[in-house]
């Protein structure tokens, strides 16, 4: 079966702004193409994670996919996970800020505050309902992607617009480690 390289909905696109609709039946053969073509969209876009709404499908589902690359170079290493209908059920008080990116707002980065762990539940995609404790870099993805599905993007979550860089300055900063720590 084939696994298309999804487009992503860019900055300005209504869909990323809408709330997407709980994915009803997760046995439908179009969502589980829908999640494979995901993985290869965030893979080939060197995406840590990837929501429905980003390729223009309102559903309540996104990948997790963290794996260091060009765009997060220390990212930890993990299987490209689908998340159905998530949910965040408990958080952390501490928040932390840390850079955030998003493949449908290319050339910005930000300092984003997230909830440091979060206990979240969603459905695989074989329909089990999973619970996990999730903390530092793959709480954040989760807590971004969740954002998608509510129509928000880190852009919203930023405290000042002093948090927003540039790629070009981002990668300035973290290849020549001239960021301070947040």
């Amino acid at each position: 079966m084939e696994k298309p390289i999804l487009d992503i909905a860019q900055l300005g696109n209504p869909i990323l702004r809408t709330k997407a609709k709980a994915v009803t039946d997760i046995t439908d053969p179009k969502i589980s193409q829908l999640i494979d073509s995901l993985i290869e969209t965030a893979i080939a876009s060197n995406g840590v994670g990837i929501a429905a709404p980003q390729v223009s499908q309102s559903f309540r589902l996104f990948i997790v996919a963290s794996r260091p690359n060009i765009r997060y170079p220390d990212a930890p290493k993990m299987q490209p996970t689908a998340m159905i209908n998530p949910k965040i059920i408990s958080h952390s008080e501490q928040k932390v800020k840390d850079w955030e990116g998003c493949l449908s707002v290319p050339g910005l980065r930000g300092l984003v505050p997230r909830y440091q762990t979060v206990e979240v539940e969603y459905l695989t995609r074989e329909g089990v309902l999973e619970s996990k404790v999730l903390t530092d870099f793959v709480a954040r993805i989760f807590q971004h992607e969740l954002d998608h599905l509510d129509g928000i993007l880190f852009l919203d979550r930023l405290e000042s617009n002093q948090d927003l860089y540039s790629e070009a300055e981002y990668q300035k900063r973290i290849f020549d480690n001239t960021a301070t720590e947040l």
